[in-house]
């Protein structure tokens, strides 16, 4: 009698991604050139695993993708764990743009649906959303278990 397989390192990172609603965004210091700076950021992912945020202009790592977009979003479990570093992670790599308001209609409503609080600030004009465009992943599902995930692996795969 055979096993089933294990899901690929990128299935599991793209359920992870489409599953959390809260990540660690690192961007690169404007006011600290060479430094990370790291922000919790809520968002939710679209059809393609593509992390959507909802930020504000005046957020410091709003003013950082304006100046350089590379980005990553570090996702880690929602659920306490016992061991966190038993527990699966991924950093999803890439660049961030700003999504002008006739194309972030699906974004728009997706992003609402996780997170409903938004609606109090969502048409503020210092708003906007703004798409991670996946270049590749870092997949820890344990120890002894990582890899990377190629950009092609993590978008073609279905969570």
């Amino acid at each position: 009698m055979s096993r089933p397989s294990e899901p690929s390192f990128a299935a599991r990172a793209r359920a992870l991604v489409h599953t959390g609603r809260v990540g660690a965004l690192a961007t690169h210091s404007r006011q600290r050139p060479g430094y990370p700076f790291g922000s919790v950021t809520p968002y939710a992912a679209d059809e393609g695993g593509r992390p959507v945020f909802l930020i504000s202009g005046l957020a410091l790592h709003t003013k950082n993708l304006e100046a350089d977009p590379r980005a990553s979003l570090l996702v880690t479990p929602s659920d306490p764990v016992d061991d966190p570093l038993a527990a699966p992670r991924v950093t999803v790599l890439g660049e961030a743009h700003r999504l002008a308001p006739s194309e972030a209609g699906a974004d728009r409503a997706r992003y609402l649906a996780q997170h409903p609080s938004a609606a109090m600030w969502v048409d503020f004009a210092d708003f906007a959303f703004w798409r991670l465009e996946v270049t590749g992943a870092y997949f820890v599902g344990g120890f002894g278990a990582m890899d990377w995930v190629t950009r092609d692996a993590y978008v073609e795969v279905t969570p």
